[in-house]
């Protein structure tokens, strides 16, 4: 099964389809776009693997899903050092370049599915850290932007965990609408 993942050219927004449900989810600051660069704000256009699931249990239980999957550590991290070896790999913290920290307050990263973004094989500066996560709800019921990651709601991303496979693939791309 395809997730397909739509959005307007330099908008936050988008739509993510899946399994006969369309749910709205949010994107990177920039939008989709073409060239991923590290820091850029931009979700990537493409087609990626899901390759698994990390989960906060202190928070909530494994959710039903075929993906393979792991409880994530306070120590967990994520390297995001163009230059650094480990680029664009799991880390544990503290780490001796720039890595971002899983293990977070705000509930975002309480499950976490890195896609197959710039990891086979890693090019330096070419963007890392490009996660399905959850979305931070503004005021207003919008979902705010993220670094270059798909977010969605928690009752919408357990929908689509159920459903998802280990041979469920995510397409990105702008929507033809303009």
């Amino acid at each position: 099964m395809m997730i397909h993942v739509t959005g307007r050219a330099g908008e936050h927004e988008g739509v993510l389809r899946f399994g006969g449900h369309v749910f709205p989810c949010a994107l990177g600051r920039s939008g989709i776009v073409a060239a991923k660069r590290e820091g850029d704000g931009g979700t990537p256009a493409g087609n990626f693997a899901l390759r698994e699931l990390f989960f906060r249990q202190d928070r909530l239980e494994r959710p039903s899903t075929s993906l393979a999957g792991r409880p994530l550590a306070q120590d967990d991290g994520w390297c995001d050092a163009s230059s650094d070896p480990a680029y664009n790999r799991p880390v544990k913290l503290p780490y001796g370049a720039s890595a971002e920290t899983l293990w977070r307050a705000d509930r975002l990263y309480d499950l976490i599915v890195p896609l197959g973004y710039n990891d086979d094989p890693v090019v330096p500066g070419a963007g890392s850290a490009i996660f399905f996560h959850l979305a931070k709800e503004e005021e207003g019921g919008h979902l705010a932007a993220t670094e270059g990651c798909v977010a969605l709601r928690l009752a919408d991303m357990l929908q689509v965990l159920a459903r998802a496979t280990p041979d469920t693939r995510m397409t990105i791309e702008p929507s033809s609408a303009s």
